[in-house]
This record gives structure tokens, sequence and C-alpha cells, in this order.
């Protein structure tokens, strides 16, 4: 999030006054005083633009627009997302954003969780010479016990004098109170700026809060789970993650880390965004046995090391007959009843200003990574693709970049990864090449390539097709043997 300051054309952020999340009546009402009845909800009527509704006297209507930075809980029948202070073309209200969903499809904006900054949070920032952002930053969310405990970012107008704070409440929908700092950074000496944080629990019951954003990576520090602050007060962490470009200088193009531990493969994985916001912001994923590292990558390596890491499992992408999804990162992960997704924002080609949350459902490879699907989630009913539906002609992504040295200079485009196209024969070949060949054992697809000297292996599943507003097509996720993120969406066009 610290780079949305470099970015001035992403959004200026500044204080409104208004009420809190369950209260804010004098803004969802100020148009339509029957918003709150229920009112059919058509999933082909969301688009990637929203320059109609984006202003604060439609915020009732903003379901997935003006979104960043997600993070994601379900308690009951809903599940809750809360995310940074932002808005399309307009000076959004300061509180961290709130919205609610049965199904992560249709969502209903609900309001903000606070009515300003956090009264402990801006004096840490005012008592260290620093004027505070107006605007709440990319916040976390989880439940302890019957506590709910929302972790907020705020930084200074410069420099990285910045604070994680802790809201409780015994509602997802408030009041919230303010119980103090997690952790805090300052300008000078070493160390990360004090934002994007993300907390795992063990299963022995221990606290581990990652967090950073520029400067020198990404930082961990354990918690005291009664309190939820640092289990040694002051205590910054130590650092997990790094970046490097030529010369071995730092590349602080890294950020918004996800830590979450999955019981199945019974490994701990770190996602984190690489990159700026409104272009290659993509998404890579480490994993380590332990809670604290070290983190792993693809080929075994440190991700503490002076280098770009993989895999990269989600980065800007583009079908047909769409312009173009840049920014796809910073993600949430979350799981309900044992299906993992991903949420993250989305940046059309068109305007890369709007901002609309994608959510993914995550797959498993056999070796133990995580994998996204091409398509968002839609509810799409999850009947299995028998062998008979595979053949077919697909649009294929593959998800890579070239990696240009230097900070500002190589963010000046999304470098979409455009799909083409590729075709799987009923004989059993690819693109008609007696070379290459498929063959599937549901749900896994093995695209071999040159006689099998290259295989790819992918997770076969149904999503909508949101680009030809298709309710139902094929989708297939995976990654090669070099740990590159391989996507196929079928397409309807008969093969000969």
């Amino acid at each position: 999030m610290n780079k949305i300051l470099k970015a001035a054309c992403i959004f200026t952020l500044i204080t409104i006054t208004g009420a809190g999340c369950k209260d804010d009546k004098e803004v969802l009402t100020e148009t339509d005083p029957g918003i709150f009845a229920d009112k059919p909800f058509d999933i082909n009527k969301l688009t990637d633009t929203y320059g109609g509704i984006s202003s604060l006297s439609f915020s009732w209507k903003w379901g997935p627009y003006n979104l960043h930075d997600p993070s994601i809980i379900k308690e009951g029948e809903w599940f809750y997302c809360y995310s940074t202070d932002v808005g399309y073309g307009i000076t959004p209200k300061v509180g961290i954003m709130v919205r609610k969903s049965k199904d992560l499809v249709d969502w209903k904006y609900i309001g903000w969780a606070l009515n300003g900054l956090p009264e402990i949070g801006a004096k840490y920032i005012t008592d260290n010479g620093h004027t505070p952002v107006q605007g709440l930053w990319a916040p976390f969310i989880m439940k302890v016990g019957s506590e709910f405990r929302l972790y907020y970012s705020l930084a200074p107008t410069s420099g990285r004098t910045s604070c994680i704070g802790l809201l409780t409440s015994g509602s997802p929908e408030g009041p919230w109170v303010e119980k103090g700092i997690a952790v805090t950074s300052v300008d000078t000496g070493p160390g990360t700026n004090a934002i994007d944080p993300s907390v795992v629990v063990t299963p022995s019951g221990q606290h581990w809060m990652v967090y950073g954003s520029s400067w020198d990576g990404l930082y961990e520090l354990q918690l005291n789970p009664q309190t939820g602050l640092a289990l040694n007060p002051g205590d910054k962490g130590t650092r997990i993650v790094r970046r490097g470009r030529t010369n071995g200088i730092v590349n602080g193009n890294l950020e918004g880390p996800e830590i979450i531990f999955n019981p199945q493969t019974n490994m701990y994985y770190l996602f984190v965004a690489y990159d700026w916001l409104s272009t290659k912001y993509n998404v890579r994923v480490f994993r380590s046995a332990n809670p604290n590292g070290p983190f792993l990558d693809w080929n075994g390596a440190n991700v503490d090391d002076l280098a770009d890491n993989d895999p990269m499992i989600l980065a800007p992408y583009q079908f047909l007959d769409q312009s173009g999804w840049a920014g796809v990162s910073h993600c949430a992960v979350f799981q309900d009843n044992g299906q993992y997704f991903m949420a993250h924002q989305g940046r059309p080609g068109i305007d890369r200003a709007f901002m609309v949350m994608h959510v993914r459902k995550i797959f498993w490879t056999p070796e133990g990574w995580p994998i996204v699907s091409p398509e968002r989630y839609a509810n799409v009913p999850d009947n299995t693709v028998t062998a008979g539906e595979i053949a077919g002609e697909y649009e294929q992504i593959v998800l890579g970049y070239v990696t240009v040295p230097g900070f500002e200079a190589e963010q000046t485009d999304p470098q979409y990864n455009i799909s083409f196209s590729t075709v799987l024969g009923t004989d059993g070949k690819i693109n008609n090449n007696p070379n290459n060949s498929w063959a599937f054992n549901a749900p896994w697809l093995e695209l071999r390539w040159e006689g099998g000297l290259f295989v790819d292996k992918l997770h076969v599943s149904r999503e909508r097709d949101w680009e030809q507003k298709k309710e139902s097509t094929i989708v297939m996720t995976g990654l090669n043997g070099s740990g590159l993120a391989i996507w196929l969406k079928k397409v309807e066009k008969k093969v000969e």
C-alpha cells in the first residue's frame, strides 16, 4: 500500500465525517430510501467499470467496486470483507470499508468500521513529528474465541513512521474499540514499513504476524494470543522475505503478505505482492514447515535473498473480448469447509483507476502448491468434468513476464499475459502435432510437449466465462516443471 503515495493517479485520501458501519444511513440512504430491501441480483449486470456509481452517494451500490486490499472472514452464513479506504475519482470516507456476502458473488456494501482515524494510531504518528494519511489501509480480520480482531494500517503522508493498530469487537459489524498498537516503524535505520498485516495461528495456538511494504523486505513477529499485540513490546520482528535487483540492491517492490496454515499439507504458505498496484502487481507464493520460516520458493531457495522468487500464480492477464486485468495482487486467502479461495483487486485495462473485487478458487497440486482458477468465482455447479468433454479449442495463458532492472522505470506497463489458441484434439494431440499430446485423469490433465520432454499438470474444473457472459465453461490451471503457471479456458468452437 505504500506505493499508493507514489502513484498519484490511483486515489486520494481525506477525512470525511459520518457514522459507523451499522449507522451509516446518512450516506447509504441519501438517494434511495428503499435500498435496504432485497433486490434480485443479476450477475450479468456486473461490469468492469462503474463510473456512474463511484461516488459516496451511491455507496450502497458499490458491492464489489472500489475495492483494494481485501481481508475476508466467514461468520455464520455471511462472508465479511474489510478493505482499504479507496474510491474511483472521489475522496473516500475514512474508516475501513465493510462488505458482506452469502455466496462470494453478490456483495452488499454495509458501510465503514470506524468514523475517521483511530485515535491511538494517529497519535503515534503525530507524536513522532508526522502527519497521518487520512485513510486506513490494508486491514486484516480474524476471530479469536468470541472476539473479532481487526488490524489496520496507518501511514504518514511521507516516510515510513507508520503503525499497525488493533480494533476489537464482539460482532463482525462492530462497534469497534481500539486496543493498542501491534508494531511500529520509523523513517531511519533498518526495517520495513509497518503496514499490510497478516496473522496466522499455529495448531499449538501461537500467533505470528507478517507485515511490510517497500524498503527492506517483509518482517514477522510473534504476538500475544491473549492481547493480539506484540508478545515482546516494541518487537519489530525478523526479516523473512526480500527481493533483489541488479548489483545486489534491494528491490522495494514487495508488500502485501498473506500467511496461512494448510492442515492438509501441514505447511505454512506466504503469499506476497510484487511490483506496482496499478500495473504489474502479481502474486508469488512460498512455503515453510515452520510459521516463522525459513520460507522457500519453487526451487527450494530461501526467499530472504536478493532475488525474484517463484512460483508466480497470478499476474496481469487478458482473455479475448476484454481489456485485460492489471494490478491483480495483495490477496486475501481464506477457506470455507476446506475449499480455499483468493480475493484481490483487479484493474481493467480500459481504465486502470477502477478497482473491482475478484474472488477465485484455489486448488492444490499433488506436490502441495496452491494454484488459482483462471476465471473469477461465480458459484458454478461443481459437476465433474468427463474425459469426453475435454477435446476442443481453448484460450491459453502462460503467466510470466521479463523483469526489467530498476524500480519506477519498470512499472509503466502491466505487460498483460495475453491468451492464444490451443486445440486439444479428439485424437489426443495438441494443435494437431504428433509430438504434443494430452491425457486426462480427473481432475488432472497433462499436456505433454516434445514427446513428453516437458509436462504441464493442470487441474480441471468448471467456472463462469466472464468475458463471454457464459454461465459455465471448462477451465484449467496448473504449473509446469519450472513452476510457471498455465491457464486454459474452453471456447465454443467445433474441432474437426
